[in-house]
């Protein structure tokens, strides 16, 4: 019996191996991130794309084989080229394109003469077209100027319309090139990472930008200055107006007050010296009407009884004023008359 067994086992693992190499290769599983291309003979049609993720059937190779692509986004980044721009500057750009497989049949047609394995394909499309592409159509570079594309002003730059003139370019296929479309190809974006500027141009672009910003300034002072000239006239002409309005005005208000103050002043000029004489009281009656000091003279009217040293010399006797200078003249010649 067990000897029976023993020879029974070594057809039993060969008929098991057997059965999994048949159903290995007569079946296939595709990612929810994949699509896959399933040939006969190597022949593919419409219904040999394959979009379901999952366990699949097949017939095992070499009647059927599956080719299995990424639907996910893939970037292609070119090599530094050299550019000339509108104004004959050399500049360095790199640029970088994303895109996806979005039919896989017309790709699998396109490139499956470069291998058997999908990464073929995919590098066949990306060296051979893809790239290629895009070093033709960064040449869109060479109709914009310099100060295009690097300028001091926020959102100013042109490089934003160099690449969508990029991507047109790269979806149509170039200059009278075949559109990616038929080859199965979907370009998202296009950008220019990158751009250098070689010696002898930096050179040159530093002077362009100082010569650049030295008429900038040169066009703002004279602008400053025009606009300085004509705030100064203006405000001089409102200095003007404001000043002969203020003229006006005065003299309407003088005009008014000597004609208000005309009755009053014929009143005074009948008694011009009762006139003198109120003015006199009501200044006093002004001036007294907060605290003050008056100051008088000891040779003043009744002054006298004041000053010590005099009270001394009259002993106790009431003293009496000198007469002033003009005042003893007015008595001479009273006496002598």
């Amino acid at each position: 019996m067990l000897k029976l067994l023993k020879k029974l086992m070594i057809p039993v693992f060969a008929l098991i191996f057997t059965v999994i190499i048949l159903l290995f290769s007569a079946s296939y599983t595709v990612r929810f991130t994949e699509t896959a291309v399933k040939t006969t003979f190597g022949s593919a049609n419409e219904d040999s794309i394959i979009d379901e993720p999952g366990l699949k059937p097949k017939w095992p190779y070499p009647i059927q084989s599956v080719t299995k692509y990424d639907k996910r986004m893939r970037i292609v980044q070119t090599r530094s080229e050299t550019v000339q721009t509108a104004d004959d500057f050399q500049i360095i750009v790199e640029g970088y394109l994303s895109y996806r497989v979005t039919d896989p049949l017309k790709f699998f047609r396109a490139f499956s003469n470069a291998g058997d394995r999908a990464q073929d394909h995919f590098a066949k499309a990306e060296n051979d077209v893809l790239r290629d592409l895009l070093r033709s159509a960064l040449g869109e570079t060479s109709k914009y100027e310099m100060e295009d594309l690097f300028t001091s002003q926020s959102g100013a730059s042109v490089i934003p319309q160099l690449e969508e003139s990029v991507y047109e370019l790269l979806v149509k296929g170039g200059s009278g090139g075949q559109p990616l479309a038929d080859y199965g190809i979907d370009i998202s974006s296009v950008g220019i990472d990158r751009i250098v500027l070689p010696e002898e141009t930096t050179s040159a672009v530093i002077n362009r930008m100082g010569a650049n910003r030295d008429r900038l300034a040169e066009r703002y002072e004279s602008e400053g200055r025009s606009q300085a000239r004509a705030i100064e006239a203006e405000a001089a002409s409102q200095a003007d107006r404001i000043r002969a309005f203020a003229q006006r005005r005065a003299d309407e208000i003088l005009a008014k007050g000597e004609q208000e103050a005309a009755p009053y002043l014929a009143q005074q000029n009948i008694n011009p010296d009762l006139a003198v004489f109120i003015q006199n009281i009501k200044l006093m009656r002004e001036a007294m009407a907060k605290k003050f000091t008056l100051i008088f003279s000891t040779s003043d009217y009744g002054m006298q009884l004041f000053d010590p040293e005099v009270l001394k010399r009259t002993q106790g006797e009431i003293p009496s004023p000198k007469p002033q200078n003009d005042d003893a003249d007015e008595v001479r010649r009273t006496g002598d008359e």
